[in-house]
């Protein structure tokens, strides 16, 4: 299993008693599970069984779904003319007549009400009951395409996850092998910036090495980077399994970027400094990635 991401779009479409219907859902970024819903009207008992069966299937993401419902052709019912009604209009142009022109008997069918179609039969409620099913069920075929397509996306995001915990591994090692060097490094240039200011003094060797001590300890990111790598090994973890993961990278991500501050910020090596820049950009990306999984 792995992790899945937000963006997808899915179709499914059906027949049922005469109406063909089409679902089309669309899912984007979202901080937590927003469903938008356009169904035909008279179609609004659907909304409580599709909420819930979105809510099962998801945790975050803005879904937008829309259903379509239309009569086939052949089941088609006939158009009638309501006689009455343009009797009635034709006799109310009478008043008009030598003003404006007769009226025309296109023109008063495309007046509202004259044409009306004429179903032939009203759906019992257990007909109608069988086709919001058959709905219903349509939605959870088009919902399980939408997670294949979100799954998709979530297997791209898992392989960039991976690098980047391999990118943190190699940059803490080598902040490892900086770091055990300070101490030294650290005696070197406080020797080097005494002798500049005082050449003529000679240096108490122990004196220096207390100095190199306190500098090294100041300096000192062992806990940093031991907490670094437990945040790429709950990386990895975190992209192997099967439940929604998006909020908890989230956190591990603002968990990244606040060692890696520190280590910047602690540090009074180059080198040391160059890698915390490093581990910094390779966290924004997680950062930046993260925002896009369930």
């Amino acid at each position: 299993m792995t992790i899945s991401g937000m963006t997808g779009f899915a179709r499914a479409e059906g027949e049922h008693a005469g109406q063909r219907w089409i679902w089309e859902l669309k899912s984007v970024n979202g901080r937590g599970l927003d469903l938008k819903l356009r169904t035909p009207p008279g179609f609004d008992a659907l909304e409580p069984a599709v909420r819930a069966a979105a809510s099962a299937k998801f945790k975050r993401g803005s879904l937008q779904a829309s259903l379509s419902v239309a009569r086939e052709a052949a089941t088609t019912g006939s158009v009638k003319v309501d006689l009455e009604l343009a009797e009635r209009l034709v006799a109310a142009s009478e008043q008009f007549k030598g003003r404006v022109a007769k009226p025309r008997w296109d023109g008063i069918l495309a007046l509202r009400g004259v044409l009306q179609a004429d179903d032939g039969n009203e759906q019992t409620e257990e007909e109608r009951g069988a086709l919001e099913a058959a709905l219903a069920a349509g939605f959870e075929t088009a919902l399980e395409a939408l997670a294949q397509a979100r799954k998709a996306e979530g297997r791209t995001l898992a392989a960039f996850f991976g690098e980047a915990a391999d990118r943190l591994d190699a940059l803490i090692a080598a902040a490892r092998k900086t770091a055990a060097a300070a101490p030294a490094a650290a005696l070197e240039r406080i020797r080097q910036r005494l002798e500049g200011l005082a050449p003529e003094l000679k240096l108490d060797p122990q004196r220096l090495a207390q100095e190199a001590a306190i500098a090294a300890t100041r300096a000192d990111v062992q806990e940093e980077l031991e907490r670094l790598t437990a945040h790429a090994a709950e990386l990895r973890s975190l992209i192997t399994k099967p439940e929604p993961a998006g909020r908890r990278l989230d956190f591990l991500s603002q968990e990244l970027t606040r060692e890696a501050n520190t280590l910047c910020s602690k540090s009074s090596d180059l080198e040391l400094t160059r890698i915390g820049l490093d581990l910094k950009t390779v966290v924004d990306q997680i950062k930046e990635q993260a925002a896009n999984v369930e």
